[in-house]
Order: C-alpha cells, then structure tokens, then sequence
C-alpha cells in the first residue's frame, strides 16, 4: 500500500521592529504614538523595580528574587493586549506584566519578602497570584478559561510560562485539554534559553517550542520576543481569536534572560559572557527608544525625566511595603484550613496561650 501524507504544519515567525529601531510599518500594529509612549513607560518601569529588587535582595530586604531583566517587552506587550475582563496567570517572573495590569508594586515586593499578604489579589483584578512550581498555573488557566466558556462570558485566560515548563506534564494536560475543548485560553511563553541552567537544546529536539501546539490541535507562532510590537499584536490576535470562539493559541516569544535565573543561582557558572553580550545587543527597552527617537516622539530629556519619576514610584512602594505592620503569626493557621485538625489548632492554642492571647480562637 502506497504511503501517503496526512498532515503538514507550519509556524509563522513575527518581528516588526529590529534591534536598530526599524519598523515594518505594514506589520505595525494600530497603536497612537501615547499608546507607543505607553508602552516604553511600562517597559522602563519594570526595569527599573527590576534593578531596585536586586538591591534589596542583595541587602537582605527581600528574599530570592527572579530578575526579568532582557524580558520586558515579552510581558508589557502581552499584558497591554488583555482587557480587565479577561484573567491573567502569572509564574514567578511577570511583575511587568503585574503592574500593566493594575497590581500595586507594593504587592510584588510583599511577596518577595515573605509575607503572604502579597498574593491577596485586590477585588475585581481578574489576576491569579504569583506562582512557584513550574507550570502549575496552566490548566488553572485552561479550567478558568472553559468555566467562561460555559458560562457564555466573551473573555480570554492568558497564562505565562518560561520555556522550562514545556517540560513539564502540567503544560501538556492543559494545551491538550485546552485543544480538546477549544478553550478560550493564550499561552505565552518567554523561551529565555535557559531553565535554571538547562540550555534549550536539552529540553527539546524541537526547532521551535511554538509547534508544541500543533499537537495538540491548534496554532503556535513564534515572535520576537523583544519586539514590543510583535508581541503585542500576537497576544491581540490571539485573544480575539479565543474571543470569537476559534480556540487556543501558543505564542513563543523568543527572548533572553540577561540576568541569573534568581538571586539564588549563578549563570556565569553554565553559560559565556559571549552569549549575554550578544543578546544585550537586543536590548527591547533600547529598540523601542530608537524607533521613537526616529520618529520624533523621544528624546534624551525624555528619557531621563521618565527614568526619575520610575525610580520615585519604586521608591515610594518600597517606603510603602517597609512601612506595613507586621503580619500576625496566628494568620498561618487561620488561613490554611476550613476547619483546623486537631494538632494544628493545639499548636495554635499554645502560640496564643504564649503570648497572652488566649481569648482569641479564630
């Protein structure tokens, strides 16, 4: 019996603006020079509270921090593309994208101290918290995303990954049952090149994570991730795709972790400075700055007025967090469980009782 070919696939590669602050005006998409502005405000800001987390990591003012630094464009154009309805999942490297979508930095900072008061998500921000164990958030995110379905809400789930949770089991349950049941959900994942210290081409023979989507029954498309634009009109795409019905789509922004894994890891152990000057060349902050200094929208005092008035706002939330009450111990039991087992609330009986607190219970 003859062979015969039963599927092809391709994966559509996006860049629209170029390290030298080139535009392809044809792919650019319908964002006013204020929106544009917008975006380079938000871009700078996450690196500058970026660069102040180190510091205080560094001073023992926060605990391990995961830098996202080289990332910014990846997350600002995402994030700017969702609409307050529609819900965000989070990993542990998207305060960007955090703070386009409305959450106080305060809360980021919290988080990254250790107090838990930092994941308690203001009411009406359709965001999940920050989440640690690699990939778990995606089928949060694609139950999330059918529940709407079900319920004939006109929104969309975006859920953030890095390039080691495709991996990971829980990212191919969820892109599979997403596929399934046509889920409205958008996965973007910052393919940095490294997880931890494990290069890309260990975790995969694939040339592309992107065409990891095809298995599973919908598109994949890879974009530059350090293309704001880019990754701005994919998410848009995709999201209205979702929207209207059409299903689920997996968005590869191809990018680099210029900074170590976190504040606990050292890359120069496992990669060459080479390779991190060669994406610093990159640079999705610099690439937008030049396109607007073409254009006549920036210019150096610009720049500079804008890089003082984000290091006040960082300032100002660090102030903010450093200024909170302690939290109260007792919350860890209060919070944990519905109902206390019996040895947790003798354990809390006893933290009361210590501390002369025995008329509380609850």
């Amino acid at each position: 019996m003859p062979k015969k070919l039963i599927e092809t696939f391709s994966v559509e590669w996006l860049q629209i603006l170029d390290e030298d602050g080139n535009c392809d005006e044809e792919l650019r998409p319908s964002l006013d020079n204020e929106q544009v502005k917008k975006l380079y405000e938000w871009m700078v800001l996450a690196r500058t509270f970026d660069d102040k987390a180190f510091k205080l990591q560094r001073e023992g003012r926060l605990g391990t921090y995961a830098s996202i630094l080289g990332q910014e464009a990846a997350q600002i154009g995402s994030a700017y593309a969702l609409r307050p309805t529609d819900w965000m999942f989070p990993a542990f490297r998207e305060p960007g994208a955090s703070f386009v979508r409305g959450l106080p930095m305060r809360m980021i900072l919290q988080y990254w101290a250790g107090d838990e008061r930092g994941s308690q998500i203001p009411e009406g921000l359709n965001d999940f918290p920050i989440t640690i164990p690699v990939a778990t958030q995606i089928p949060i995110a694609v139950g999330v995303a059918l529940a709407a379905k079900a319920k004939g809400d006109a929104i969309a789930a975006l859920a953030f990954m890095g390039d080691g949770a495709t991996s990971k089991g829980d990212f191919h349950e969820g892109l599979n049952f997403a596929g399934v049941f046509s889920a409205p959900v958008v996965f973007v994942c910052q393919n940095n090149q490294w997880a931890i210290s494990v290069p890309l081409r260990r975790q995969t023979a694939a040339k592309t994570l992107a065409q990891k989507a095809v298995a599973y029954g919908f598109p994949g498309v890879q974009v530059d991730g350090n293309d704001v634009f880019a990754v701005y009109r994919a998410t848009r795409e995709a999201l209205d795709r979702a929207r209207a019905g059409m299903g689920p789509t997996l968005i590869e922004c191809l990018t680099y972790r210029l900074g170590d894994h976190t504040t606990a890891d050292d890359a120069s152990r496992y990669r060459s400075g080479e390779e991190v000057e060669r994406w610093k060349k990159k640079d999705p902050i610099d690439r937008l700055r030049k396109y607007m200094e073409k254009g006549g929208l920036w210019d150096k005092s610009r720049d500079q007025a804008l890089r003082s008035q984000a290091k006040e706002k960082v300032e100002s939330a660090v102030h903010e967090v450093e200024s909170f009450p302690a939290p109260d111990a007792v919350d860890m039991f209060r919070f944990t469980y519905q109902d206390l087992p019996v040895d947790l609330r003798e354990q809390m009986d006893g933290f009361l009782n210590a501390n002369g607190r025995r008329g509380l219970r609850e």
